[in-house]
């Protein structure tokens, strides 16, 4: 909850201009029955109809008042807590996009998407019923009960015996399910993950015919999401049927005694009519306290998982300048050993890889699927850090980079990278300060531009949501435009051409050649033709480096690198 109440604190002025009208209006309406009970037993008697009319005049102006009141209360928090979750998206969005590789692991894209949304969602519901239900309820409650008291003792001291036990059920079985809600959150990530899942690989769904199974594989977290979400609801159903019945328990009293006292000449016909009413508003009011608390339940576990992500501290400060450390060379791997969080075997992802390459040189990175290529790529930009030994860019140790400074001297392509559903020149620029030139160069160093100008506006024809509208192809070529369009320190590609055909390749790598000739690459990839020029080649298996070389040395010396020529490209001559 410190993480609502941080938020809110920001707003104290809107909160309390608005909570202020909220307390009057609800104070201006406990006045409406005892102007009531007064018109009843005092002026009605007199048989004068001037003030009874005046009086009545004064309900109805009460009524105005307080209607206005409240619509103003409530627009003001909704104000507030529209505010207040903007704000919470905002800073957990920041905080998100900064995660290291490991903190985005370990929370997983599915919960940090729910908690965004759902969760959030969540705050934002018991924000504004705190400001509205959470002032009006408890000042009907302790109000009306005072207000009574100093009617008729007799008929108050009813509400003085049953609203501490309505309360405190209330409050007993909310504080239980604040852990049921938190496990509910919990399956709603199972949830999104799998429903992720199956809207990413829809087409590999379609194309195996299995839709019945992954029917059933979310009909099993459906399950026990609807399981976590009925138990929670069961138990905080609790409190309703049970205020309900010692509020109408208190109703058959007030009748009974109140019937009673009148008939003894102890009590007025007006307040008996009075007393209804307030224990009519009463019993709103405890109904109300059990809805704010199962908004509380829900609001408490989701600000705890959002308060979870926003303070994840940095794991990855730069290292203080007496630990800086460097090496001879531009890029550098230095006996490098990951292993990836959570995994199963006792292998490494990476095991004592080093290599070194010098400014303007390229490297090429060829492998077996899972032997470490694209672990490279991570650990040289720093997205994770190397469990043992060092790596280095312009001879620095990563760790002694800020971040920013770090990253902005790669331009990347990954493998499967975004498309956004932007114009096709946003998706090249990506908000950098870009003159024309530059972006239209780039799409064209990237075999880009031809297409492009087919388009219907050109460099502004709006790409679909992941790039729907557009080939494979065409998406591998924008993705290349935006990593050159910098003009980057140092290129990465990590099968990054695995979509173009073999002349639109060539003619890339050829483009790249001439005009990045000062520009580092290292370039990861499956086909021999994209690595085979480079000036070193590394070769990959199960993490480690088989092979170190050029293209021509590798073919002598590395029976692995020289299988997949074969196997590509046909026999040697």
């Amino acid at each position: 909850m410190k993480l609502i109440f941080h938020y809110m604190r920001r707003r104290l002025k809107r909160i309390g201009l608005g909570m202020a009208v909220k307390i009057l209006a609800a104070f201006l309406e406990l006045l409406i029955p005892y102007v009531l009970e007064y018109i009843i037993d005092q002026l009605a008697p007199r048989g004068q109809a001037g003030p009874v009319i005046g009086w009545g005049l004064v309900m109805a102006g009460l009524a105005w008042a307080v209607r206005w009141g409240n619509i103003f209360a409530n627009q003001s928090a909704v104000y507030v807590s529209q505010d207040c979750t903007r704000e919470i998206r905002q800073d957990l969005f920041q905080r998100t996009i900064t995660l290291s590789g490991a903190q985005a692991d370990r929370f997983g894209l599915p919960s940090l998407i729910s908690r965004m949304t759902s969760d959030s969602y969540n705050v934002q519901n018991f924000i504004t019923s705190s400001q509205t239900v959470g002032v009006r309820a408890p000042i009907m409650l302790v109000g009306g009960v005072c207000v009574a008291l100093t009617m008729d003792w007799a008929l108050a001291s009813i509400l003085c015996v049953l609203a501490p036990v309505m309360t405190a059920i209330v409050i007993f079985v909310s504080w239980k399910g604040i852990p049921l809600y938190d496990r509910v959150q919990r399956e709603v990530d199972e949830m999104t993950r799998v429903m992720r899942e199956n809207v990413t690989g829809v087409r590999v769904v379609k194309a195996l015919n299995k839709e019945p199974y992954e029917g059933r594989r979310f009909q099993a977290v459906n399950e026990r999401l609807t399981r976590s979400d009925l138990t929670a609801s069961t138990v905080m159903a609790i409190p309703a049927p049970a205020v309900q019945m010692f509020m109408n328990l208190g109703l058959i009293l007030v009748v009974l005694v109140g019937a009673k006292r009148v008939d003894g000449g102890l009590a007025e016909p007006g307040v008996i009519l009075a007393f209804l009413i307030y224990f009519n508003l009463i019993l709103h009011s405890a109904m109300s306290f059990n809805r704010i608390f199962i908004m509380l339940s829900k609001a408490t576990a989701s600000a705890d998982r959002i308060a979870e992500v926003l303070a994840t501290p940095e794991d990855q400060p730069p290292l203080p300048l007496a630990e800086e450390k460097r090496a001879d060379g531009f890029l550098v791997f230095d006996n490098v050993s990951f292993t990836y969080a959570g995994t199963q075997t006792a292998e490494k992802s990476l095991d004592g890889v080093s290599f070194r390459l010098e400014r303007g040189e390229t490297l090429g990175i060829i492998g077996a699927t899972g032997a470490g290529k694209s672990t490279i790529v991570r650990l040289l930009m720093r997205f994770y850090d190397a469990q043992e030994g060092a790596v280095y860019v312009n001879g620095r140790d990563v760790r002694s980079y800020e971040k920013k400074a770090l990253r902005e001297k790669f331009g990347a392509v990954f493998q499967n990278d975004v498309i956004f559903a932007e114009s096709l020149r946003e998706n090249i620029s990506m908000g950098r300060p870009l003159a024309e030139a530059e972006v239209i160069r780039a799409a064209e160093d990237a075999m880009a531009a031809g297409f492009i100008a087919e388009k219907p506006d050109g460099f502004e024809y709006v790409a679909g949501i992941k790039g729907a509208n557009l080939s494979g192809g065409q998406k591998q070529r924008i993705c290349i435009a935006r990593a050159l369009a910098a003009r980057p320190e140092i290129l990465i590609l990590d099968d990054a051409a695995s979509a173009l055909d073999y002349r639109t390749d060539a003619r890339l790598r050829q483009a790249l050649r001439e005009g990045y000739a000062g520009v580092t690459a290292v370039i990861v990839a499956q086909r021999v033709s994209s690595v085979m020029s480079a000036d070193k080649v590394l070769v990959l298996d199960e993490g480690r480096v088989i092979g170190c070389g050029k293209h021509e040395k590798l073919l002598e010396s590395c029976g692995v690198y020289r299988d997949i020529y074969q196997s590509q490209m046909g026999d040697l001559a």
